[in-house]
């Protein structure tokens, strides 16, 4: 894994050789979909977090930035599309690092607007992310969720395909997290997500998350200090 590297760019930027190969690595994990579905999906998405080995994709992740309204307050929510690893590199922290590197460049670009992360989770392992990245999210095992949240949480899109059932996490059920996932979510491998939120604020995250954060918000005001 030490040839492992990240770059950002736009969904409209890739070429038709790049788009074959993510949809080759994504219907890997994933049915339900097909290259048109996929390429639509992606097409909509405000940017693209590709992780390479060396110049082979083997991860990535899109987005798109949604500004809203909420009790008369502006706010902005991150919307997590497609997310693949290639299980070879299971483990590797090279892609949320850089994940959290790019939301705090969001971030920082308009600092009085909060900032959420609105994941449409398809699987646990995906679920689980939102407790080691942050302190507070929704739904959890542990609290309910405040009426405020269910607001926020109100649209969401068709299921763009399902994980395929040899790569769902054998040890679930010894994982509180993943376990509750399951339980509020039951048809999961039958194509059903779970809309979660967490508030995407340095109070609000843990761990190296909160670094790659910190350190994507410190670029972002360095770059602008430059321009």
């Amino acid at each position: 894994m030490t040839n492992l590297t990240t770059h950002t760019q736009t969904p409209q930027t890739l070429s038709e050789a790049q788009i074959a190969q993510l949809y080759a690595l994504y219907a890997t994990y994933y049915g339900g979909t097909s290259p048109e579905l996929f390429q639509r999906d992606l097409q909509e998405k405000d940017q693209i977090l590709i992780l390479q080995d060396g110049n082979t994709p083997v991860g990535f992740t899109t987005l798109k930035i949604i500004h809203t309204q909420h009790q008369n307050q502006p706010i902005r929510a991150i919307f997590s599309g497609d997310t693949i690893i290639q299980h070879d590199y299971w483990g590797s922290q090279t892609l949320p690092l850089a994940w959290c590197e790019l939301i705090g460049k969001i971030q920082a670009q308009q600092p009085h607007i909060p900032l959420y992360w609105l994941l449409i989770v398809k699987g646990d392992r995906t679920y689980r992310y939102l407790n080691v990245f942050s302190k507070r999210y929704y739904p959890n095992r542990k609290t309910p969720t405040p009426p405020e949240i269910h607001n926020l949480i109100n649209h969401y899109p068709q299921s763009q395909g399902h994980l395929k059932a040899q790569w769902h996490n054998s040890a679930s059920n010894r994982n509180p997290e993943a376990q509750f996932f399951a339980e509020k979510n039951p048809h999961y491998q039958q194509g059903d997500e779970l809309v979660c939120l967490t508030l995407l604020d340095a109070g609000n995250l843990k761990s190296f998350a909160l670094r790659g954060f910190l350190a994507g918000q410190a670029a972002q005001q360095q770059a602008a200090c430059g321009a």
